[in-house]
């Protein structure tokens, strides 16, 4: 595979845009399982046995999993090669698919889940850093990015789609099975075309106490948040996983700054422009993912809709998204600085936010939730795509996997304290107001109400501490993120670290 997969440095590869195909598909079916798998839960849960208490591994299997490995998956990839790392993680994850799609009990679909995680873990990071060290003119960087930043703000929603027709019409085994063409595909397409530049390798021995530090330590961090959502922030164990997530990244940074190979070169996250992309990306992502679950429940629930519905409801956001980031992100991205991108974009999604704390119950669908939607994909669109390019830019090619790592780690845990942290916030507020008015119901009509009254009160309760979310995010990128706009034709670090670095002030840290 070596004589075939490398490339001189600085030429650039005849095959990208074929190769962007590929990665496309193979981050699409990643985006895929974190929510497809959400609107099958019922069903599976029905059919398996598995307890309430127990369901919730499910999802937290694959995001423990996910999460703490994917600084190890970056730094596999930088070191074992790019294309290799991608094809291993297409063929884990189809395997792992394919046993969930034929599980017989709980443990093994947990099982399952887990190395979905695994092997997405190694997928994600691998994929993003090829796009970084294969895309070097910034023209053509910016429409590459485009496509993937539609498809990772995006995918989460066709997969509401898909699950909702797959879960409809065929069975939940579906939504397993459903990867594996996915799979297959995306790993035969890139063994014949995907060429990596010569020279990115990063062959310094691997930092164990790194790898140990950083997987307990975001393990740790995700699973504390998950167990909040279930059993409360007061919960001993819950406390006991913050501290602990504390006390080993801490430890983690400590040892990072001293080892001679670390794990993660710290100069991946000191330098302003990535901090401030990692830190606005995991923001945005906390209140996006609770917007998910919310509307999810708000439209099947209080709505009535049914899955393959629900998923259509979706659409609004998802053309916003592919709007905000092929059309309007890429033709702006080497016209402005990243700032003036991401600022506005993460506003105008939080303008969308705050037209859904509107949310009553007979709320009308074309005059709340579609424009809301819509402001929320368009804004989202455009601030995914230069964060997704800047977050590789100016990166040595020996550290693109772990730089990749550092963008889908933010994404990850933001997603898992959105998750528990908006869900806390909205079921508090349900309580309190169906505690309030439940007095005054008489009938079995009149307390049904209240209840749905109370779950509509908790979601935009949520909702507008989303609204201040995206805020704080739009704040961060236009404080933090000073990089002009990348006006030249390469980009430092995205073939062998030998390009030009052009109007881009940041210089990169130095080693």
């Amino acid at each position: 595979m070596s004589e075939t997969a490398v490339k001189a440095p600085g030429v650039p590869d005849a095959g990208r845009w074929k190769a962007l195909v590929f990665i496309a598909l193979a981050q699409l079916m990643v985006v895929l399982d974190a929510t497809i798998v959400n609107i099958a839960l019922p069903s599976a849960q029905q059919d398996l046995g598995i307890s309430d208490g127990n369901r919730q591994w499910v999802v937290t299997a694959y995001a423990l999993a996910f999460g703490g490995l994917l600084l190890f998956g970056g730094r596999i990839a930088d070191l074992w090669g790019r294309k290799r790392t991608f094809v291993t993680g297409l063929a884990g994850f189809a395997v792992a698919s394919a046993l969930g799609g034929a599980a017989t009990n709980e443990a093994m679909m947990f099982g399952s889940r887990a190395l979905q995680g695994v092997f997405g873990a190694l997928l994600a990071p691998a994929a993003l850093s090829l796009l970084a060290v294969m895309f070097t003119d910034a023209k053509e960087r910016a429409k590459a990015f485009g496509i993937y930043g539609a498809i990772a703000g995006g995918g989460g929603a066709v997969g509401l789609i898909l699950g909702g027709f797959l879960t409809e019409y065929l069975n939940w085994r579906w939504t397993f099975f459903v990867n594996i063409p996915f799979a297959i595909v995306a790993a035969a397409g890139a063994y014949l075309v995907i060429r990596e530049p010569q020279g990115g390798r990063n062959r310094s021995p691997l930092d164990i106490p790194g790898v140990i530090l950083s997987t307990l330590g975001l393990v740790s961090l995700v699973y504390g948040f998950t167990r909040a959502e279930s059993n409360g922030w007061s919960d001993a164990l819950t406390v006991g996983m913050f501290v602990a997530a504390a006390v080993l990244l801490l430890a983690f940074v400590i040892v990072e700054s001293r080892v001679k190979a670390p794990l993660l070169p710290l100069r991946v996250i000191t330098e302003r422009n990535r901090g401030g992309i990692y830190l606005s990306l995991g923001l945005a992502i906390i209140a996006m993912f609770g917007l998910f679950l919310f509307l999810t429940y708000y439209l099947q629930v209080v709505k009535g809709y049914t899955p393959v519905k629900t998923g259509f409801a979706f659409l609004p956001m998802i053309a916003g998204m592919i709007t905000g980031s092929t059309q309007i992100g890429t033709r702006l991205m080497t016209r402005v600085a990243p700032r003036l991108l991401m600022g506005p974009g993460f506003l105008v999604a939080a303008v969308g936010m705050l037209l859904l704390t509107q949310l009553e119950i007979n709320t009308s669908y074309a005059g709340v939730l579609l424009p809301g939607m819509l402001l929320l994909g368009l804004g989202m669109g455009t601030a995914f795509m230069p964060a997704m390019s800047m977050a590789t830019m100016g990166v040595e090619a020996r550290d693109a996997g772990v730089a990749s790592a550092m963008v889908n780690t933010s994404q990850q845990v933001g997603g898992a304290i959105g998750t528990a942290l908006l869900n806390t916030i909205a079921a508090s507020a349900t309580t309190s107001y169906v505690a309030d008015h439940i007095g005054g119901a008489t009938s079995r009509s009149q307390q049904q109400l209240v209840q749905l009254q109370g779950q509509v009160q908790g979601y935009t309760s949520a909702i507008w501490f989303a609204v201040g979310i995206l805020v704080a995010a739009a704040v961060i990128a236009l404080t933090f993120i000073n990089a002009g706009r990348p006006g030249g034709t390469t980009v430092t670090g995205s073939a062998a670290g030998d390009g030009v670095e052009d109007e881009l002030p940041v210089p990169v840290v130095a080693h």
